[in-house]
């Protein structure tokens, strides 16, 4: 797979930090600002709001300026129209998926977005709105991203060819891929980008959801490759290590995670689990179990949650001392305090679908798709800040930058 370029990308400077906490929210000496991106899922818009503080929108981005040129291309390919259609019944519950994840380059003059429906990943600049390069993705969607320490490569899961490209975030030229379990999800470099870990989710789009017919989800598993090479360097069947605590009736489908700052430590979500578990990454083995509270008010049939998910959406504090986790199902956001696994007050929250750190690190962000918001709460006390709407299904919330002034595209 290759990049097509519509526009010349722009050179890119020394790479930037790409949205680490305690980074100034005002114009910087670079000229930048630190911002969050608000993916909205079903809109095919993306939000960008202050990344402390208040979390005021600043700007919107339309991420899908090319939606009447992609929808051509796979009204006359029947078999990508198939699965158009599938995502739209299945995974977007009626809806198509035109955003679901995105990092800024490390200039802060695009933002690259991986779109699940039109199967690729774009380039999109921040100035004029318009299409840098375009990478469809092998397969027919795109998935979960991640940004490497430099901000110079992205990662992103092609989830029906159980592959993970690597790109140039400046030229959308691929640099390596890698193969993976079923459905690839989640992405997360390490070590300074030496690694890059995917998690594989397997099938969950089916009605197979009761324990006894686990098997049939498919090949779930961690894989963990050199990330200048490609090679696998190791693969975690959570399926075992499960089994070894004692949780043979858990899922091994690793969902959102969160490593400790020195890595040594991985906290996980796996599907219909309301809670998580702690991984020691040196040990190989899980040594932790967190369940949280159930919403009474939650359909505890399994068949009616969202792609398999109870929990989902997870994020850690700059200094390791506390967990934000998304009660997707039951409604609610919570801080966990990591030391002692207690949970502070359950936040009242519209099917969160992600958590993330504001950028000077007070704030668990998460996003509201059930009611169209983003909502902030405070680390220390575990309690709501503030809520900010938003567009159509808000999912992805990634740190980035734009322009220092920017608030929005000069043109479309």
């Amino acid at each position: 797979m290759a990049a097509t370029a519509v526009t010349p990308a722009a050179a890119a400077p020394a790479p930037a930090d790409a949205g680490s906490a305690g980074s100034t929210e005002a114009g910087s000496a670079d000229g930048l600002r630190e911002v969050l991106f608000v993916g909205n899922n079903w809109d095919g818009t993306a939000d960008v709001l202050a990344a402390t503080g208040d979390h005021a929108r600043i700007g919107r981005l339309d991420v899908i300026p090319d939606r009447k040129q992609r929808l051509r291309e796979i009204h006359l390919n029947p078999v990508r129209l198939a699965f158009f259609l599938g995502i739209r019944a299945t995974v977007g519950e009626g809806h198509d998926q035109y955003v679901d994840d995105m990092y800024s380059t490390p200039d802060g003059s695009a933002v690259v977005v991986s779109r699940p429906s039109f199967a690729d990943v774009v380039s999109i600049d921040l100035a004029t709105g318009r299409i840098n390069w375009r990478f469809p993705v092998s397969g027919f969607r795109a998935d979960h991203m991640a940004v490497s320490p430099d901000g110079g490569r992205v990662a992103v899961s092609a989830s029906t060819s159980n592959t993970v490209h690597v790109l140039d975030i400046v030229t959308g030229e691929e640099v390596g891929s890698f193969g993976t379990g079923d459905k690839p999800h989640e992405n997360v470099f390490t070590d300074g980008g030496r690694y890059l870990w995917n998690m594989s989710i397997g099938e969950v789009n089916n009605a197979l959801d009761a324990p006894w017919l686990d098997w049939t989800k498919g090949d779930r598993r961690i894989t963990v490759v050199d990330a200048r090479t490609f090679e696998r360097v190791r693969v975690v069947d959570m399926r075992e290590r499960l089994d070894a605590f004692g949780r043979e009736d858990l899922s091994d489908a690793v969902r959102p995670v969160a490593f400790t700052p020195d890595e040594s430590r991985l906290y996980f979500q796996v599907s219909f689990f309301n809670g998580f578990l702690e991984y020691d990454v040196a040990a190989d083995r899980i040594t932790r179990l967190k369940e949280l509270p159930k919403n009474p008010d939650t359909d505890e049939d399994r068949t009616t949650w969202v792609n398999d998910s109870r929990h989902h959406g997870m994020s850690m504090n700059p200094e390791g001392t506390k967990l934000c986790v998304a009660g997707t199902m039951d409604d609610y956001a919570a801080v966990v305090d990591r030391a002692t696994l207690r949970e502070g007050p359950l936040v009242p929250v519209a099917k969160p679908y992600w958590a993330t750190v504001s950028g000077d690190g007070k704030h668990c962000v998460v996003s509201e798709s059930g009611s169209d918001k983003v909502t902030a709460i405070d680390f220390a006390t575990g309690r709501k800040v503030v809520s900010v709407p938003v567009g159509d299904h808000p999912q992805r919330v990634r740190l980035g930058h734009v322009p220092a002034g920017w608030t929005g595209p000069s043109a479309g």
